[in-house]
C-alpha cells in the first residue's frame, strides 16, 4: 500500500456533544462552593486549560495579561488589553464584565480593582497552578492587602472528577487514536525512520478528523521512557514502542503499545507478559475509596516480585504508574506513592507501568481508566498479546 494512501479512513467526529454553557456555569458554581469551604475569596486564571474548563475561552499566552477572576461572591470578570477587547468579547460565553488596559497602563491595577469591587481586596486569593510568576508578583504588588495561596483545592477539586460529557469526549479521542494506531502499525516496514512512522500516524489522525500523533522508538531506544534523541531505522526483531494521542474539544487520549517487528524472542515475550500483568494489577487496585498510590503499589509489586527494581531502579519501573488526564494530557491526580487522594467516580487516569532495561529494550503498555460507580473501566481494552496490540 502506498505510504500516502489513507482513503480507507473516514472521519470519526460526527455526533460529538460539546461542553454546554450550562455545564460551564455549573463548574463555576461548584468552584464557588469549594472557595467558601476553603475560605478563598477569589481565584485567578490565565490562558490555559483551567480558563478553558471554567469559561470555554481558548487564549494563548504572551507577556500581555489576559485573565479571568472568579469570585466566591459576584460575577466572573476578565482582564485583557484594550486592543483585544473586541476579540475577547466575541469569544465570551460566561459573564460580560471585561476590564481593559492600554499598553502604557498596568493590568495588575485592573485585577486589584476587580478584587475591590467583589469585596476581596483584603481577602484570600487563589492562584491557579499554571499562573506565571511575573503575573502573580505584579498582582501581589497591586493588591498588597490580599493574601495568596494555591487554588488547587478549587481547580483540581473541580477538574479531577469528569462529567459524563467529558468522559464521552475522551472516549471519542481514544477511539480515534486506536484507529490511527492500527493504520500506522499496518504500514510499518523495514528501514522506515521514526519520522516516517510519525508522519503516517499524524496523517491517519487527520483522516479520522482529529489533530494528533504517535511517537515511535525502536530497539534499545525503547528503554528510555520518553525516547532517545538518536535517529533510528526499523530493523527485524526490534521492539517498537509507540506513545500517542489526539484531542477532541480539548480532551486528550493517551495510549502506548509495545510490539515486536518480526518474531519475538523468549526474553521479549517474557518481559511483555510481565508488563501486562503489572498493568492488570494496577487496574484491579483502582477501587472506589482506595488511595491513588494503591494503583502504583500494585503494579510495581508485580515488577519487583519478578526481580526488577526495587523502587525506581532500572532495570524496572522508573516512574509513576499513571497520571490524571483530561484537558491536559498530564494533570492531577497522579498514581504515585504518597498520593493518598481516594479514587472516586469520574476520575480518569493512565495505567502505564513501564519496564525499562537499558541496553536492551523497554516495554510499556498504556491504557486509560475512568472510575465508575461500579469501579474501574477501561477507555481502551488492553493488548491481548504481543502479536495483537489491539482487540
Amino acid at each position: 500500500m502506498p505510504i500516502s494512501d489513507f482513503s480507507d479512513l473516514k472521519p470519526m467526529t460526527d455526533g460529538i456533544a460539546p461542553i454546554t454553557v450550562a455545564e460551564r456555569e455549573g463548574r463555576i458554581e461548584k468552584a464557588r462552593r469549594l472557595m467558601v469551604e476553603a475560605g478563598i475569596d477569589a481565584i485567578y486564571l490565565e490562558g490555559g486549560s483551567s480558563l478553558l474548563y471554567f469559561t470555554g475561552l481558548r487564549w494563548g499566552l504572551s507577556e500581555r495579561m489576559t485573565a479571568a477572576i472568579i469570585p466566591a461572591v459576584g460575577e466572573i470578570a476578565y482582564v485583557c488589553p484594550t486592543f483585544e477587547e473586541a476579540r475577547l468579547r466575541e469569544s465570551l460565553i460566561v459573564g460580560d464584565d471585561v476590564r481593559t488596559w492600554q499598553e502604557h497602563e498596568s493590568p495588575y491595577e485592573r485585577v486589584a480593582q476587580i478584587l475591590a469591587d467583589r469585596g476581596a481586596a483584603g481577602g484570600l486569593i487563589g492562584m491557579e497552578q499554571q499562573v506565571r510568576f511575573f503575573l502573580y508578583d505584579g498582582i501581589r504588588a497591586a493588591a498588597p492587602d490580599a493574601r495568596y495561596i494555591s487554588a488547587d483545592c478549587v481547580t483540581v477539586g473541580c477538574r479531577a472528577v469528569k462529567s459524563p460529557t467529558e468522559i464521552a469526549l475522551m472516549q471519542r479521542a481514544m477511539d480515534i487514536t486506536v484507529a490511527a494506531y492500527k493504520k500506522a502499525i499496518s504500514m510499518l516496514a523495514e528501514g522506515m525512520s521514526q519520522d516516517d512512522c510519525r508522519a503516517n500516524a499524524a496523517a491517519a489522525h487527520r483522516a479520522l478528523g482529529a489533530g494528533g500523533g504517535i511517537d515511535f522508538q525502536f530497539g534499545a531506544a525503547t528503554a528510555f521512557p520518553h525516547g532517545s534523541r538518536e535517529p533510528q531505522k526499523l530493523t527485524e526483531g526490534d521492539v517498537v514502542l509507540m506513545d500517542g494521542g489526539c484531542t477532541i474539544e480539548g480532551y486528550h487520549s493517551d495510549i502506548s503499545r509495545s510490539i515486536i517487528f518480526g518474531e519475538p524472542t523468549r526474553r521479549q515475550r517474557d518481559i511483555w507478559e510481565l508488563e501486562k500483568r503489572a498493568q492488570a494489577a494496577g487496574f484491579a487496585a483502582a477501587r472506589i475509596g482506595s488511595p491513588c498510590e494503591a494503583v502504583d503499589a500494585a503494579a510495581r509489586k508485580v515488577i519487583t516480585d519478578a526481580g526488577f527494581g526495587p523502587d525506581y531502579e532500572v532495570p524496572g519501573l522508573p516512574h509513576r504508574t499513571g497520571h490524571g488526564i483530561g484537558l491536559d494530557v498530564h494533570e492531577p491526580e497522579n498514581m504515585v506513592r504518597g498520593n493518598t487522594t481516594p479514587l472516586a467516580p469520574g476520575m480518569c487516569f493512565t495505567n502505564e507501568p513501564m519496564i525499562a532495561i537499558y541496553g536492551e529494550f523497554g516495554i510499556r503498555l498504556e491504557d486509560c481508566v475512568h472510575i465508575t460507580e461500579d469501579g474501574p473501566r477501561w477507555f481502551t481494552e488492553p493488548s491481548p498479546s504481543i502479536e495483537k496490540p489491539f482487540v
